[in-house]
């Protein structure tokens, strides 16, 4: 049997400090992305608590982003999952209206990018932003007129000859 020894108390307080340290800013971030993701679903017309319940809260992304529920199947293959949870916010982006860039964002720092679309200026478009038309090149046949290709102003009315 072995005896209390007073310094393994104070192993075990100083663990227990780091680990507290630790948990600190992770649970800050928690709640932060959780809040964001809540204020993302309310943007695109879904109940914002629905961020919160597990499962669900894919089931209404996939919605958010256009696509069918049994993709969730595909989320439990792995190596497979990770591309289509890139996928999945690739989607969501565009469904903001936002670009490549935005994603990779989104991806990398996503406790700056999900707030920074949660509390942004960034409209909800549409599943994919279908409506958005993403970033396609303008096409001229529809209302678009180039500037600096002007037609010449037409010439000025001739004069009215006075009737007697």
């Amino acid at each position: 049997m072995q005896d209390f020894n007073s310094s393994d108390a104070g192993a075990f307080a100083a663990v227990a400090a780091i680990f507290a340290a630790l948990m600190i800013p992770i649970i800050i971030l928690t709640v932060i992305m959780i809040i964001s993701h809540w204020k993302i679903y309310e943007k695109a017309g879904k109940p914002g608590w629905a961020a919160i319940i597990p499962i669900y809260n894919l089931i209404v992304l996939l919605e958010i982003i256009g696509k069918p529920v049994w993709w969730i199947l595909l989320l439990l293959i792995p190596c497979v999952n990770i591309i289509f949870a890139i996928w999945m916010t690739n989607l969501l982006s565009k469904s903001f209206g936002q670009s490549e860039g935005f994603t990779v964002g989104l991806l990398l720092l996503g406790f700056i990018f999900y707030p920074i679309l949660a509390f942004g200026n960034y409209k909800y478009l549409g599943p994919s932003a279908k409506e958005a038309g993403g970033l396609k090149p303008i096409d001229p046949s529809v209302g678009y007129k180039d500037p600096f290709n002007t037609p010449p102003p037409p010439p000025p009315a001739p004069p009215a000859e006075p009737t007697a």
